[in-house]
């Protein structure tokens, strides 16, 4: 009778779950992320919401290097527009917050070209992770983060 009540129990948590992430997924998404640039393993994603500086940021690579287009990426916001980005060989600033600095091969071996300093424009925004693997606005390849490429604000769930 135990077993039976535990089992019971157990089936209703897991669907009560279930229904919950069901229902979340009018706001959220969810990803995994495969690679060791953040700490986290899976991460909800608000949909369409307003990201600041500090905030982890989901958004669609526009393809290159090793990934393809449409891949989530998810970064944090360093900088947005009006911020300035200021380079010293390959080692990156945004408004005197160091950021760390940009390698010139990929870990897969792709020859990286760092980005160009100077004022983030409009629409757009400088994103990183303290990870020196990351692949991030630090390097030409990847650039800034457009708003149109943004899906939405990140949570880390575990």
């Amino acid at each position: 009778m135990k077993i039976k009540r535990l089992y019971l129990g157990l089936c209703g948590a897991v669907g009560l779950a279930g229904v919950g992430l069901w229902v979340s997924t009018a706001w959220f998404t969810y990803t995994v992320n495969l690679t060791h640039s953040l700490p986290g393993h899976v991460y909800a994603i608000e949909r369409d919401a307003t990201v600041k500086k500090g905030d982890l940021v989901a958004f669609r690579w526009h393809g290159g290097a090793t990934y393809p287009a449409g891949t989530t990426f998810i970064k944090v916001v360093m900088g947005g527009p009006g911020d300035v980005v200021k380079r010293a060989g390959n080692e990156f600033w945004v408004n005197d917050q160091y950021i760390g600095v940009a390698k010139p091969k990929s870990k897969a071996g792709v020859p990286l070209t760092p980005a160009e300093p100077g004022v983030i424009p409009e629409g757009q925004m400088f994103v990183a992770t303290p990870s020196p693997d990351s692949l991030d606005s630090r390097y030409a390849l990847s650039g800034n983060v457009k708003t149109y490429e943004v899906i939405g604000k990140a949570y880390a769930i575990f």
